[in-house]
Order: structure tokens, then C-alpha cells, then sequence
């Protein structure tokens, strides 16, 4: 019996079952993430956008300078809250109906809104002041502002903070374990696991800082960034103050000097800043995955799961490579947006418009690698005894205190008699106490050299730890 070689059969347009969609993202692993469809589906977009819209027009009637547009009774204030509050799938679809017709986004807003109001004949003698002297692109990038920062202080802040969290708890478990280091792949100075696993809990904290930090800007100025139809229709207003007033009421930091569209310098500036977090994971993910595979780490085994379809012993990192795997294409898009955005043929060109539809596609890469790693994380047991043993087989490592310390009381050479009889032999405990007492040093130091050992070199590692928690609140004081 043959059978086709193609996977093409019935046709699965319409279909909105996840095991059809095209993107992993809403199919594999939607239920995941899920909580980014309220900031980046086309249905959030469409939202914002018609709150920025109905937030316009209730700030010009608020605003005395504006006489054709009235202060707004209580019962139409409360309605034109109920459009947004009640906004549903369903009013989305319609917008995208008006589309069709339109073949404009932003204007099938407009549109509908006209319509929402055309029964409340207070709104209804002033709809003609929806998307005044607006551009499209004056709603948009306010809506994508305002999209963008919801979905950082809500979605990829906390993530992260729970990441660190996460790491400065299995820092402090894992402060007093000693580990011999690698360099270049080879044993060097011990340190210990809680220090190794705080160092990244310190920079994803400082990069979590950075991101918190980046101002999201917002134009509001017109078709090339002068105020011309503004200014015309009412030359007696300060619109460079009423621009200003209307995009900082939004929460966003008002950019005065833009063209067509914001310059979208701001939002290259927090893709870098979510790239190098994402890269500091990055380096956790293979640091993670290489503790494993030397037996430093052990995972926790889930009943019922398998490692592979054929060596039902395997117990594979699998979390740490999803969460590498989910980086990179993360990182891949999110490099391309920080890039691209800020470039802008003259007053502007459409480029930034399907990229920026994108950007739910790079988040989402994003806190599914996050979540991954947090998995990962979470299943770690240490092996003390196969670390220890590790440690107590690297006696050539203490090579480094004793040539230290010869240095301090004026030995000839000390770090070239040390390289001779370490360096490519092995070295035991017995070998190097051969070689202290050989050595012209006080009677204190010596014994205290004989009493180091490779697990108890390890500075003040745990110090480190000790205070790590201390060290990461600071960086968010400064």
C-alpha cells in the first residue's frame, strides 16, 4: 500500500483549531502565550487604536480653545467608556469589515466609532471631530506606545523578575557548595555554585533595569510633524503644549521633532534592551545545560514523560534547549526591529507598518523562553558528591595560592616552579603537601597552605551570595 508523500489534503482555511494555525506561537504553545493576544493580536491593535481615538476626542472637549467641541455630559462620557469597556470580537470584526471597504485600518476606526455614536445625538453632532487633524500614524504609534509598555510592565517585567527571584533563591541553596571552574574548558579556581548562579542573577537584574528605564515616546503632531491643518483650523491655539498635554495624559513621554511617524528611536532602544536580557539567558541556557552534562545538575523526572523514543533512560535538558532555541529566534527579530524602525524614507514610508504587526511574534518568543527556562530551573537537583569528587581530583588547582603566596616572601621564579611540576601532570593532594614543605616560608603560612584545600579555595564566594539578594534590590534604587 502507498500513500501520498504530501501532508496537502482538505483544505483547513478557517479552521481556527490550534492544531491548523501557522505560528507555534497560538497553535503548540498558545496556551502560553495567550496573555499577549490583550497587547499584540489584531484585535488589541484595533482596540487601542479606538481608545486613543475616543481619549482625543474626549481631551478636545475638555479643552476650552475648542468651542465646537462641547464639554461632554456625564451620560455620554459613560457611553463613550462603555464603547471602549465593551469593545468586543465581535465590534473587531466589524472594523474589519469597514476595512474591506476602506482598505485603511485606522480610518475603518473612525468610521466605526462614527457610527457607535449616531443614536446619542450629543456625540452625534460632534463625530465629524473623531481623528481630527490626525494622521493614521498619529493614533498608531500612541496605540503601539501604549501596547508596547502594557505589555512590559505587565507581561515581560514580572517574567523576569520572577527569573531572578527564581535564580537568587537557588543561589542562596547552593551558596556553601564548593565547584571546581572551567576556563577555556579546563579546571581553574574553584568557586562555588551559588556564586556562579548569582553572577546571573545580578545581570539579568541590571538588564531588567535598563529595560525599565527606556521612555516610550509619542507624536502627535500631524501629516509631517508641523501642526499645518492644526494650525489653520485654529491658528490661536498653543498646539505644541496641546500635543504634548494629550500623549503624557496617556503615559507616554511626548517627542516634539518626528515627521509622518515617530522616529521609533525609543522602541529600537527597548528590542536592544530585551535583546541583551534575552542574551544573558542565553548564556545561563548553556551554562545550565553543560552543569547537566557533567552530572553538577541533576533534572527532576516526571512521571509519565519520556527523554527519548528509543533509550528510555534518557532524562534530557530539554527546557534549557527550548528556552536557547526560543532566544535565538527571538533575538533574530528582535536585532531586525531595533535596526529597521528608526529608518524612514523622507517623512516616511510603510516599511515600519508590517514590522511593527510582528512585534507580538518576537515577545512571545521571548516569554515562552523565559517560562522555559523557569522550568528548567525549578527541576535542578545539585549532585554534591560528584562536584566534590570533581574537586578532590583537582588538587593542580591550588598551584595558584601557593605561587601567590611564594611571591609574597621573595621566592625566585615562584610561578615558573609551579608550572613545571603542574602543568600537564597530575597533581595530588600528596604531590603538592611534598611541595609546601619543601618551600622556605614562616611555619603559620606554610601550615596554612597545607591546610587549603581545592574545595576550600574559594575566596569569598559565598560572601557574594550572601548578599546577592541586597545587590540586585540596590540596582533598582539607583
Amino acid at each position: 500500500m502507498q500513500f501520498s508523500t504530501s501532508a496537502a489534503g482538505k483544505a483547513l482555511t478557517g479552521n481556527s483549531d490550534p492544531l491548523v494555525c501557522l505560528s507555534p506561537l497560538d497553535g503548540r504553545y498558545g496556551s502560553q502565550t495567550g496573555e499577549l493576544r490583550n497587547y499584540f493580536s489584531e484585535f488589541a491593535l484595533i482596540k487601542y487604536r479606538l481608545l486613543v481615538e475616543l481619549r482625543w476626542l474626549a481631551f478636545m472637549a475638555a479643552h476650552d480653545g475648542i468651542p465646537e467641541v462641547a464639554a461632554i455630559s456625564a451620560e455620554s462620557q459613560q457611553f463613550l467608556k462603555q464603547i471602549a469597556t465593551d469593545f468586543s470580537v465581535k465590534d473587531g470584526l466589524a472594523v474589519k469589515a469597514i476595512e474591506k471597504t476602506t482598505n485603511h485600518d485606522v480610518k475603518a476606526v473612525e468610521y466605526f466609532l462614527k457610527d457607535a455614536v449616531k443614536d446619542n445625538s450629543e456625540l452625534n453632532r460632534i463625530k465629524e471631530f473623531f481623528h481630527f487633524s490626525c494622521t493614521s500614524e498619529d493614533i498608531s504609534n500612541l496605540s503601539y506606545g501604549l501596547m508596547i509598555k502594557d505589555a512590559r510592565d505587565h507581561v515581560l517585567i514580572p517574567l523576569m523578575s520572577e527569573l531572578i527571584d527564581t535564580l537568587t533563591a537557588l543561589a542562596k541553596d547552593s551558596a556553601n557548595q564548593p565547584m571546581l571552574s572551567r576556563t577555556h574548558g579546563q579546571s581553574a579556581t574553584p568557586t562555588t555554585m551559588g556564586k556562579e548562579v548569582a553572577n546571573f542573577a545580578y545581570r539579568l537584574a541590571r538588564q531588567r533595569e535598563q529595560l525599565q528605564a527606556v521612555s516610550l515616546l509619542g507624536k502627535f503632531n500631524g501629516a509631517v510633524g508641523n501642526y499645518n491643518a492644526h494650525m489653520v483650523a485654529y491658528p490661536e491655539l498653543n498646539w505644541d503644549q496641546i500635543g504634548e498635554s494629550f500623549v503624557t495624559s496617556l503615559g507616554l513621554a511626548h517627542n516634539p521633532y518626528s515627521t509622518q511617524i515617530e522616529p521609533h528611536d525609543c522602541l529600537a532602544e527597548l528590542f536592544e534592551a530585551v535583546t541583551r536580557f534575552n542574551t544573558v539567558l542565553l548564556d545561563l541556557d548553556k551554562d545550565f545545560w553543560a552543569y547537566i552534562s557533567l552530572g553538577y545538575f541533576r533534572t527532576k523526572t516526571v512521571a509519565g514523560e519520556v527523554g527519548s523514543s528509543t533509550m528510555p533512560h534518557k532524562v534530557n535538558p530539554i527546557d534549557f534547549e527550548n528556552s536557547e532555541g526560543n532566544l535565538g529566534v527571538a533575538n533574530a527579530l528582535l536585532t531586525h526591529f531595533a535596526q529597521k524602525l528608526p529608518v524612514s524614507r523622507w517623512q516616511r514610508d510603510l516599511t515600519d507598518s508590517t514590522v511593527l504587526r510582528n512585534v507580538g511574534v518576537a515577545i512571545g518568543h521571548t516569554t515562552l523562553a523565559y517560562r522555559s527556562a523557569l522550568k528548567g530551573i525549578r527541576k535542578l537537583q545539585i549532585d554534591s558528591s560528584k562536584i566534590n569528587d570533581d574537586l578532590d581530583n583537582a588538587w593542580e588547582v591550588l598551584a595558584e595560592p601557593v605561587q601567590t603566596v611564594m611571591r609574597r616572601y621573595g621566592h625566585e621564579n615562584p610561578y615558573e616552579k609551579l608550572k613545571a611540576i603542574t602543568r600537564g601532570n597530575k597533581i595530588t593532594r600528596e604531590t603538592m603537601h611534598e611541595f609546601i614543605v619543601s618551600l622556605d616560608l614562616p611555619a603559620d603560612v606554610k601550615q596554612q597552605l597545607m591546610n587549603l584545600t581545592p574545595a576550600s579555595y574559594i575566596g569569598n564566594a559565598v560572601e557574594m551570595v550572601n548578599r546577592i539578594h541586597d545587590s540586585v534590590k540596590n540596582l533598582s534604587i539607583q
